[in-house]
Parts: C-alpha cells; sequence; structure tokens
C-alpha cells in the first residue's frame, strides 16, 4: 500500500502538513548536497534542488509511495541568502534585509514512481527598517540561527516583517495550497 513520504527533515513543513490535515505521513530525510548550475534563476535554483531530493529520497521509499520534498531559499537581489554562519552572520544578513523588500522562493516536487511534478512559489516579503539593537535582540532569542535569511516569519521574526505579496506558508518553508493541488493529481484530496 502506498504512503506519503515527507522526505525533509524540516519540523517547521511537518507541521504545516498537519496543519492541512495530512496526518498520515512519514518523515524521511535523504542526504543531500544542496549542488545547482551556474546562471539559473531563483525559481530555477528551487525547483532544481527540490528534484534533488526527491530522486534521492526514492532509494528510501517504495515504488508506489508519494514523496514530498522542497527547498526553500531567501533571495535579495538574486544574491542567496542561507541559514547563517554564526550571530555575526545574522546581523550582517537581517541588516542587509532591513526597509527592504526581498524574495522567498520555495521549489515543491511530488514524486510516485517515474511521475515527477515540481512547481515553485515566490513571495515578495518587505522588512521594516530596525536598529542594531533590535536585530541584536533578536539574534539573542536564537530563532535565527536555522533559518535561511537569518529570520523566521512564524516566530518573532514576525515582528521585523512589514508586509508581504504572496503565499505566508511559503515563507515558512512550504506553500500548502500550491502542494495541495500538486497532491490531488496524485489522487490525495485534503479537502
Amino acid at each position: 500500500m502506498a504512503q506519503i513520504v515527507l522526505a525533509s527533515g524540516s519540523p517547521r513543513r511537518r507541521e504545516l502538513l498537519e496543519r492541512i490535515g495530512l496526518t498520515d505521513f512519514t518523515v524521511r530525510a535523504p542526504e543531500v548536497e544542496e549542488y545547482f548550475p551556474e546562471g539559473l534563476a531563483p525559481p530555477e535554483v528551487v525547483a532544481y534542488i527540490s528534484r534533488e531530493k526527491a530522486e534521492a529520497a526514492t532509494r528510501l521509499c517504495g515504488p508506489d509511495d508519494i514523496v514530498i520534498t522542497a527547498d526553500t531559499m531567501v533571495f535579495l537581489d538574486q544574491a542567496r541568502l542561507g541559514k547563517p554562519r554564526d550571530e555575526a552572520h545574522a546581523l550582517e544578513m537581517l541588516t542587509a534585509l532591513q526597509g527592504r523588500r526581498h524574495t522567498v522562493c520555495t521549489g515543491v516536487t511530488v514524486r510516485r514512481g517515474e511521475t515527477v511534478l515540481t512547481e515553485t512559489e515566490s513571495t515578495a516579503v518587505l522588512f521594516r527598517s530596525a536598529t542594531e539593537a533590535e536585530l541584536r535582540r533578536y539574534i539573542a532569542t536564537g530563532e535565527p540561527m536555522d533559518k535561511a535569511g537569518a529570520y523566521g516569519v512564524q516566530g518573532r521574526g514576525a515582528l521585523l516583517v512589514e508586509g508581504l505579496e504572496g503565499d505566508f506558508f511559503n515563507v515558512m518553508g512550504l506553500p500548502v495550497l500550491r502542494l495541495s493541488r500538486m497532491l490531488e493529481k496524485f489522487g490525495v484530496f485534503l479537502l
């Protein structure tokens, strides 16, 4: 019998699946080096890595399993902002983001056997201006240290976000509406 597999170690993605009513799934996180070819646009980067994760996950899953993978990145003027190396790097990223608009892109892949569907979602996020003291207090919470762009919109990082255009859940790491529509093509209906 086929099962749904979330091929991600992200607790936020697991939480988002549960929030939308998908509770019967297993988690198997493949080890994948996040490499991508030069010259790709931001949506192409996350789509590429998401597909690579899906390919790696097939070795951990049965041939009939429905495998979900995702990759989320933050881009400021086409430059990729990953997870901060340390607190100084987090401050550097947050300082660059303040008062500016940036883009959060997620590539989502759903795979069952040889059928592979990959789509992307982009959300524009506007940060408010913040003082260095505010940014340092936020960094001191520890929240930014495991997040691309050094902030979590679902936590205290929301206090830095002035507004966004697009899917809020995409900024958390999984565009749930897009995913639900993709899953329908594999016979999984959440509503």
